[in-house]
């Protein structure tokens, strides 16, 4: 009976560490999300995770860009799954023709200027980026400062005349490019 109740004991356990290793934890990056609305109710939809400059562990601040997330390497442009981008019209993309579909986004970051890779593979997780063959157009992003830090990664659409400018802040940096309906 002894050895019945024992066995009873760990099975229990092992179910209970089983099952809460099964729920999900917060993520240090939350999700979140930007939206371009063009003319005749069209749109451009982006899902990222936000990460932050205050590392989520010791909450000492970190340097991202150029460190954390190096200068000349592909960067999967948020945290966590690969960041997407989705649009139910045509558009033109800093000169680049882009046909209404679903992507992602990666970027490489550099002092001076950015590279937008605009991707047709969807539901990887990001990185290492292994997607070249997939690549739908790379345009160029104009770099500019911020006027204040930004401490958490920030994706955002500014309305324009011809359309929206994709607008990606982060520590003192913005990174900008313009969209337009075709």
């Amino acid at each position: 009976m002894k050895r019945q109740t024992a066995f009873l004991t760990i099975c229990i356990f092992a179910l209970t560490v089983f099952a809460c290793s099964q729920q999900k934890k917060p993520r240090p990056s939350q999700p979140a999300s930007a939206e371009c609305k063009l003319a005749d109710g069209k749109t451009i939809k982006t899902d990222y995770s936000t990460p932050h400059v205050k590392d989520p562990n010791t909450g000492e601040p970190r340097k991202m860009l150029g460190e954390h997330e190096p200068y000349g390497q592909v960067w999967r442009t948020g945290a966590n799954e690969a960041t997407t981008f989705v649009t139910d019209t045509d558009l033109t993309v800093n000169g680049k023709d882009i046909p209404a579909g679903s992507y992602t986004i990666f970027t490489i970051p550099n002092p001076d200027k950015w590279t937008l890779i605009i991707n047709k593979k969807t539901g990887e997780w990001g990185i290492p980026y292994k997607y070249e063959g997939d690549e739908l157009a790379r345009v160029d992003v104009k770099v500019s400062k911020l006027p204040a830090p930004a401490e958490n990664f920030t994706i955002a659409y500014d309305k324009s005349a011809g359309g929206c400018a994709l607008r990606l802040d982060w520590e003192t940096t913005r990174a900008s490019v313009d969209i337009s309906a075709k």
